[in-house]
């Protein structure tokens, strides 16, 4: 079983075997979660994504480079749909979840940080986002030990808690 927890902080200082970042198609580095990442990690994060993924990504899509400069082993990017753009198929946010976790276990990674995926500048409403990511980790199919939600800022992180002490069989949200 996978343990899931929330925690309040930055993506980028977290120590697992990967991180996810919230990417957008070109794969080229962006503001918010994508900026974070890109710059934490250093240019080779970039070469990579150019090399690996010279077309983009999809929507619901992921793949992966190692993490550069991060305290982590590699770097998993997915595309989350821009629901201010009118992407509002809630299957392709639920996909983001599933495939990071598919390509994690690929890998071989046992332990994962996840932003809230199109949570930010993409506009998904905060609470379904929160249910998508934790509803689709704990239902997935893996191999990961422990999956961390990490929220940027108080509010992101209590709403996270919130929905995991929902979930029969989880155990303790941490900070």
């Amino acid at each position: 079983m996978t343990a899931i927890t929330a925690v309040l902080g930055d993506i980028t200082g977290q120590r697992v075997d990967a991180i996810v970042n919230a990417a957008n198609t070109a794969m080229r580095g962006g503001g918010g979660v994508d900026g974070a990442i890109h710059r934490a990690g250093g240019p080779s994060i970039l070469r990579e994504c150019i090399d690996r993924f010279p077309d983009g990504l999809a929507a619901g899509d992921a793949g992966w480079t190692t993490a550069g400069e991060l305290p982590a082993r590699w770097v998993i990017h997915t595309v989350g749909p821009n629901y201010a753009a009118g992407q509002r198929d809630r299957s392709l946010l639920q996909s983001c979840y599933r495939r990071s976790l598919q390509i994690a276990d690929e890998l071989g990674a046992r332990s994962v940080a996840f932003p809230l995926i199109s949570a930010g500048v993409y506009g998904w409403p905060r609470e379904d986002a929160i249910a998508a990511a934790v509803d689709t980790i704990a239902a997935a199919d893996t191999r990961v030990a422990e999956v961390r939600i990490v929220a940027f800022g108080r509010d992101n992180y209590e709403a996270v808690r919130r929905r995991l002490e929902g979930q029969v069989g989880q155990g303790p949200a941490t900070a």
